[in-house]
């Protein structure tokens, strides 16, 4: 198994997990070692692995815990870390996300989650704001 394959099995991982909310397998997943942050949609910076992982436990076990899919995944490597961006599909809309995974003890785990609202769509999906000099 390649780095990129290994990196994108965590991040499916990481959103089995969330569907079933299983607490004991995000724990697992996310750095032991590697200072950690997340930012929830709508919600300020949470930096330090007690207070990310409290974070989830605050939204898994609430009585609107949400049904998350993840889809078009992108593994970017860097080294010892990889940038995997996706798209999370809820009830309420879509996310676009990105999970920072650093690489401890052999074993690629979370680092940094965050996920922002897709306002709006572009025609094709993919490509980029173009910026315009006057």
């Amino acid at each position: 198994m390649t780095d990129a394959e290994a990196v994108l099995s965590q991040n499916l991982e990481f959103y089995r997990a969330i569907g079933a909310r299983d607490l004991a397998a995000l724990e697992r997943l996310w750095a032991q070692d590697a200072a950690v942050s997340c930012i929830h949609p709508g919600w300020p910076v949470i930096h330090g692995r007690v207070l990310v992982l409290q974070s989830w436990r605050a939204i898994l076990t609430g009585p609107q815990a949400p049904r998350i899919r993840c889809s078009a995944e992108e593994a970017a490597m860097h080294g010892a870390t990889a940038l995997v961006t996706c798209e999370e599909t809820l009830d309420g809309g879509s996310l676009a996300a990105c999970n920072l995974f650093v690489l401890e003890h052999g074993v690629w785990r979370l680092a940094h989650h965050q996920a922002t609202p897709i306002m709006a769509r572009q025609q094709s999906g993919r490509s980029r704001p173009r910026s315009s000099i006057h």
